[in-house]
């Protein structure tokens, strides 16, 4: 734009005593973007050498005042109050005081420093049993439904969807195996190891083949794939299905009349229980392997090694492990589909879905495997 088009930029800033003996800032003119830092000086300045107790502004002679202008009518108002002295407005038009409202500071207190009131004990006692009860119950809904579904899956199979069923049998089973293999044999090795010491003491580490061998397939196998799965495959259910709630799809699922638990829990239970036995088989064996090598170590020809395998375990004890990996499989893969439903909104619920499923399993895993313990050494299995 040319110069001669533009705006003259003056401003003009008096300063003076009225009959009271306040001091008085008088803006004429436009107090714009390109006249506001000089009005700006003159008027700080003016305040610097008086220090008045009481300030007016006489607004009345501005033709025009932007957002620039009202920023130092506020800073005026605000250094005055910061001083403890007075202040007054006049005479500024209406159009221009609506900047000024704009630049108001907000009343509201910050969330944050809004003490919240404290919660009488018998209050939050009873809060805390209605959602126990309200848990209680959402976990009694879930297994009822989660039964039903499972036995009409297993009745009519063609209702299945297989590829679904062999696609999370693969990401669970053969992806899972080389960690589950590797802790395996790490266990076999260190629990040999631990054992040979106090037991050579006696002349007795023959017999830590026979340790090793009825501590893996009755209890240490099963646990450990099971508490391995629930940390890599279980946490993956539960925030794969959480995403889906975050996302609305399974609300839209329920929509088109289509169960969540049906099409997405069944197959993932299923899966989990196929795929946890044998992955128990691969770990027990991995065990067994890293006892091997530090029972050759021990000076033990590898011959004797299997023989005392051979005579410690029998067939049931095998049969008692698989079957406490199964029911450790479907725990694994429910309580992470559950934890995943359950998953609220926001950016976190996901990665609190995923930990909640963790931590749910492997306490569960270890309640029930102490509960099995028990049943079957009073029916002295």
């Amino acid at each position: 734009m040319p110069a001669a088009d533009r705006q003259p930029d003056t401003i003009t800033v008096r300063s003076s005593r009225d009959e009271q003996g306040r001091f008085v800032l008088d803006f004429n003119g436009r107090l714009d973007s390109n006249s506001t830092g000089r009005a700006w000086r003159q008027a700080m300045k003016a305040l610097d050498d008086q220090r008045p107790n009481d300030l007016v502004i006489e607004a009345g002679g501005l033709d025009y005042c932007d957002g620039s202008g009202a920023a130092l009518l506020v800073a005026l108002r605000e250094r005055q109050q910061a001083s403890g002295g007075g202040f007054d407005l006049r005479g500024l038009r209406a159009e221009f005081a609506s900047l000024i409202e704009m630049l108001e500071p907000s009343q509201t207190t910050p969330a944050a420093e809004v003490e919240a009131p404290i919660e009488p004990f018998v209050a939050r006692v009873g809060r805390g049993a209605l959602g126990f009860v309200s848990d209680l119950r959402t976990i009694v809904v879930y297994v009822g439904e989660l039964s039903v579904f499972t036995g009409r899956a297993l009745m009519r199979p063609r209702s299945l969807r297989v590829r679904d069923l062999f696609s999370i049998a693969e990401k669970a089973g053969i992806g899972a195996m080389p960690i589950v293999a590797l802790v395996g044999f790490l266990l076999g090795l260190i629990l040999s190891f631990q054992s040979a010491i106090p037991m050579r003491r006696f002349g007795a580490e023959v017999f830590v083949a026979d340790l090793l061998a009825i501590s893996l397939t009755r209890v240490l196998a099963g646990l450990m794939t099971a508490i391995l799965l629930t940390a890599r495959s279980g946490s993956a259910f539960a925030a794969e299905i959480g995403t889906m709630k975050v996302n609305e799809e399974i609300d839209a699922l329920t929509t088109m009349g289509l169960e969540p638990v049906r099409f997405l829990v069944v197959p993932r239970v299923l899966a989990a229980v196929a795929v946890v036995p044998v992955l128990t088989m691969v770990n027990l064996f991995a065990g067994l392997l890293g006892g091997a090598v530090m029972f050759a170590s021990l000076g033990f020809p590898m011959v004797t090694y299997l023989n005392r395998v051979a005579a410690s375990v029998a067939v049931g004890d095998l049969a008692q492990g698989l079957f406490k990996s199964a029911i450790f499989g479907v725990v694994v893969a429910a309580v992470g589909c559950l934890q995943g439903l359950r998953a609220g909104s926001g950016a976190g619920a996901v990665g609190a879905s995923a930990t909640s499923a963790v931590v749910s399993g492997i306490v569960l895993i270890a309640v029930l495997e102490g509960i099995f313990s028990v049943i079957f050494y009073v029916l002295g299995i």
